[in-house]
C-alpha cells in the first residue's frame, strides 16, 4: 500500500488520484499521519492534524497546495472517526475553520528525541538561535533585524523566494547531536513564527535548558506554558527587548516516544468503538 512519489508528477499524481481513493485492507484502523488520506473510509480512519496553516492563511503556499488542500483537507478530516491534533492550539482551529465536533478530536502532542537534554556538548560563542524551515512564516527577516549580534539559523530551504539574509550565520540542516549542542550553548532561541501546529524547537530548546523567545497567542504557549517569554512577532523592537531580558529557565521534560505510542493507541481504540 504504497506510490512512491520519486517526482513532482508523482507526487501531483498521488494527491489528486491515489490518496482520495487510498483503501486499507485486513487492517483494524487505517492511520494517515497527515492530511494526505481518502476522502472516503470503510475502514475506521484516523488522522493526524500538524496544522491548518495552508487554509488559515493559503498565501503562504504554492498554488498546487493551496488548491489542493482546500479541496482535500475537509474531505479527509470529515471522512476520519477520530483526528489528532498536535496542540490544543490546532485542536482550536479545526473547530473554528472546519467545524469539527470537538469531541471528536484528541490532543496528543509531539515527542521530543532523548537526545535534547541539557546534559552534553554545548556549542561555543555569543549567539542566538533560530530554527525553521526557510519558509514565509518562520519569520525570518523580523528575527534577523532584532538580534544584535550573531544569529546562528538551523533549517532547509523551503519556499516563498525566502533566503537567508545576510547577517546570520546560516547552518542550513544539522544532526540531532549537533542542534542539541546549539540549544545548549545559545543565549536563546528565537521562535517568532507567525504561525505554527506546535513548535517543536520550542519543546527542544526547553528540554537543553535554552531560554526561549516566541510568539503570543499561538501554539507554543501549549508547548511552553510559562517557561518562554512570549512576544508579537510582528513587533521587531519587542524581539529585540526580550531577546535581552531573558534568563535560563529549568530544564523541561516532555513527552517521549513510548508516551506519545500509548496515547495514539488509545485513539485508535476510540476509533475502533
Amino acid at each position: 500500500m504504497s506510490y512512491p512519489a520519486t517526482s513532482r508528477g508523482r507526487t501531483l499524481l498521488a494527491d489528486a488520484l491515489w490518496y482520495p481513493r487510498l483503501r486499507a485492507k485486513d487492517v483494524d484502523v487505517l492511520h494517515c499521519p497527515t492530511f494526505r488520506g481518502p476522502f472516503r473510509s470503510s475502514t475506521p480512519l484516523v488522522v493526524t492534524v500538524h496544522d491548518v496553516a495552508v487554509l488559515r492563511h493559503p498565501e503562504w503556499f504554492n498554488r498546487w497546495t493551496r488548491t489542493y488542500s482546500q479541496i482535500a483537507v475537509p474531505r479527509v478530516v470529515a471522512a476520519a472517526r477520530r483526528i489528532i491534533a498536535v496542540s490544543e492550539f490546532t485542536k482550536a482551529e479545526l473547530v473554528d475553520l472546519l467545524d469539527v465536533d470537538p469531541a471528536k478530536v484528541a490532543v496528543v502532542p509531539n515527542a521530543v528525541e532523548p537526545i535534547f537534554t541539557p546534559e552534553g556538548p554545548a556549542a561555543e560563542g555569543d549567539y542566538v538561535l533560530a530554527v525553521g524551515t526557510l519558509e514565509p512564516r518562520k519569520n525570518l527577516e523580523r528575527i534577523a533585524a532584532a538580534v544584535d549580534g550573531e544569529l546562528r539559523v538551523v533549517g532547509g530551504f523551503g519556499w516563498g523566494g525566502v533566503k537567508p539574509p545576510k547577517n546570520v550565520t546560516w547552518l542550513g540542516e544539522v544532526s540531532d547531536a549537533e542542534l542539541a549542542s546549539l540549544y545548549r550553548g545559545a543565549r536563546c532561541l528565537v521562535y517568532a513564527s507567525l504561525y505554527e501546529g506546535f513548535g517543536i524547537p520550542v519543546a527542544e530548546a526547553l528540554a537543553c535548558g535554552c531560554p526561549v523567545v516566541t510568539s503570543v497567542g499561538s501554539a507554543m504557549a501549549d508547548v511552553a506554558g510559562d517557561d518562554a517569554l512570549y512576544v508579537d512577532p510582528l513587533d521587531v523592537a519587542a524581539i529585540r527587548d526580550a531577546i535581552g531580558s531573558v534568563t535560563r529557565p529549568a530544564p523541561r521534560t516532555f513527552p517521549g516516544w513510548g508516551e506519545i505510542a500509548q496515547l495514539t493507541t488509545a485513539v485508535y481504540a476510540e476509533a475502533l468503538g
